[in-house]
């Protein structure tokens, strides 16, 4: 495993990051526990979860896992980044209207101390905003994650699904308060979601936040649908999925040729795509089997040359680059302009 800091903090982080959503809906408490105890032996110390994973409204069913796992010893906390998110509807009671979607001071300390009981730990490494609250001053949700700092209870906050200018206004308001600010930015992110390269990755270089992608295989679609995933990602998703397969299908197919000619499974190469970018700090991976997640380890060692990057900018054009042939080298130039001239 490889190693780096997260954004511009000391703390160092595997360059895979473990997903748990899948932890309860599509895999038991029995085999998470056993993924988690294989992540720390494969050498991934960075695991992100969130109070709103689940599917049981307002119960946290994924944090439970989670939780249950750590409190198994074993130093198993210690060795852990954890980082989880408040944002989402965790009103269980529909009558409780501070646990709704959104943000406020009474939402952000309830959400806080309900994931550390969940959790089974005292502490949070990384507390993320899993969406922004427009409705919300900056001085209210920095002011609770201050308290929440100053009591030891959250060590690092960040962000999640925030847009360039998102970024950009939560760390002038940081800086205002003499606050750190984000550290880490959790964005959508794949060879078919390359909007982030416009202006959130350049925002995230700009103020040092590390970037952790999720859904870097695009719900499935770069793990290879073509071959013997199909049938499975088809049942799963059922009718969309299939009419999505059909839409993308004049892409996804020159790409697992691609991937085929290289000699590597569609999942690696579309994880070692996002490594090869500097901006990303770690690729959220979310198993739902042990193989997908020993797998998965694979793309650390996978390079991709000039040649290759070139290639795969062709079947998955992104925005004008950062470079001005449009391509993914992101040492020619230090952030992309598509609108400029």
């Amino acid at each position: 495993m490889q190693y780096t800091n997260l954004g511009r903090t000391g703390l160092k982080v595997s360059r895979l990051c473990l997903g748990t959503m899948n932890y309860g809906p599509r895999a038991t408490e029995t085999e998470s526990h056993a993924q988690m105890d294989k992540a720390l032996e494969l050498g991934i110390n960075f695991f992100d979860t969130a109070d709103v994973y689940g599917a049981k409204k307002g119960e946290g069913v994924t944090e439970q896992i989670v939780g249950t796992w750590l409190a198994q010893g074993g130093a198993r906390r210690e060795k852990v980044v954890l980082a989880t998110k408040v944002f989402g509807d965790m009103d269980a009671d529909p009558a409780d209207l501070t646990m709704k979607r959104g943000l406020s001071a009474l939402k952000i300390r309830r959400a806080c101390e309900n994931s550390l009981r969940r959790l089974k730990t005292d502490y949070i490494d990384l507390y993320q905003m899993h969406h922004i609250s427009r409705d919300t001053p900056w001085d209210e949700i920095y002011q609770a994650f201050e308290v929440l700092v100053q009591q030891g209870k959250i060590l690092y906050v960040g962000s999640s699904n925030f847009a360039g200018w998102h970024i950009a206004d939560a760390m002038h308001h940081a800086a205002r308060r003499h606050f750190m600010g984000l550290v880490c930015e959790q964005s959508q992110y794949s060879l078919l979601c390359r909007v982030p390269e416009l202006e959130v990755l350049p925002a995230a270089k700009e103020f040092g936040l590390g970037v952790i992608p999720w859904s870097p295989l695009a719900g499935g679609m770069l793990g290879g649908v073509l071959g013997k995933q199909a049938s499975e990602l088809s049942r799963r998703g059922g009718e969309q999925a299939t009419k999505r397969i059909e839409k993308l299908r004049p892409q996804l197919e020159p790409w697992e040729a691609f991937c085929k000619a290289m000699g590597e499974t569609p999942a690696d190469v579309a994880l070692a795509w996002t490594l090869h970018n500097p901006a990303i700090t770690a690729p959220i991976i979310g198993p739902r089997t042990m193989e997908q997640l020993t797998q998965s380890v694979r793309a650390i060692d996978i390079k991709l040359d000039d040649t290759a990057l070139k290639t795969l900018d062709k079947i998955f054009p992104g925005p004008k680059g950062p470079s001005e042939e449009g391509t993914s080298d992101w040492t020619k130039q230090e952030a992309p302009e598509a609108y400029s001239w």
